[in-house]
């Protein structure tokens, strides 16, 4: 199933990035650009170094010259992570564009991309949950309550993964077709955010 391969790669990327935790780690791909593990990896991955961007930014002691820098990095962030999200649906729309519809399929509220991209978040989610669950410094109340939230996260990936695989193969069969819209950003644009139109 197509979650089940990606989920794996979304770990991967996860453990790569913890062997170091750093956000200005370099990065580097293991997967071959022709390949959609190509895509996954690189998704999580900014996925992952977003997460703790989001971590350092609310440290109530840093500086405000730095917070301004990381926000700004996240904004690029954001901006990389629809992109890759763009690109992945690309894949798929290449992949199955040559299904033909049935005459009463409908459209999802949602393109398989972006349902992946929750995935890829929610990967992250279960591996954060899960240090907090292995942590021999916090309370049992601590630990218990964790445990609590990590059973939901993993009953949350088994579903999110069902209706994945459910959606890719109700297009393969023609029951639902693909329609994708740009995510037309504004705040980075500089014809479309009033702010920077008016910057010298």
């Amino acid at each position: 199933m197509f979650s089940d391969f990606a989920f794996k790669i979304f770990e991967e990327s996860i453990e790569k990035y913890h062997l170091k935790d750093d956000v200005s780690q370099e990065f580097n791909n293991p997967y071959p650009k022709e390949d959609i593990s190509h895509l996954l990896y690189r998704k999580n991955w900014i996925d992952t170094v977003q997460w703790h961007y989001e971590d350092i930014i609310r440290d109530p002691n840093i500086e405000p010259v730095a917070a301004l820098k990381l926000k700004r990095q996240i904004d690029a962030s954001n901006q990389d992570r629809t992109d890759l999200v763009e690109f992945i649906d690309s894949y798929f729309l290449n992949k199955y564009q040559s299904v033909e519809k049935d005459k009463n399929a409908t459209i999802n509220t949602e393109s398989p991309a972006w349902a992946i991209d929750r995935l890829s978040i929610l990967a992250l989610k279960i591996y954060h949950m899960q240090e907090e669950v292995n942590r021999t410094d916090a309370s049992q109340d601590h630990i218990q309550k964790c445990q609590n939230k990590l059973n939901v996260l993993l009953e949350q990936k088994k579903d999110l993964c069902s209706a994945i695989d459910q959606l890719l193969e109700d297009i393969e069969s023609g029951k639902k077709y693909m329609k994708v819209y740009k995510q037309m950003k504004m705040y980075n644009d500089n014809e479309l955010n009033p702010v920077l139109r008016k910057a010298p």
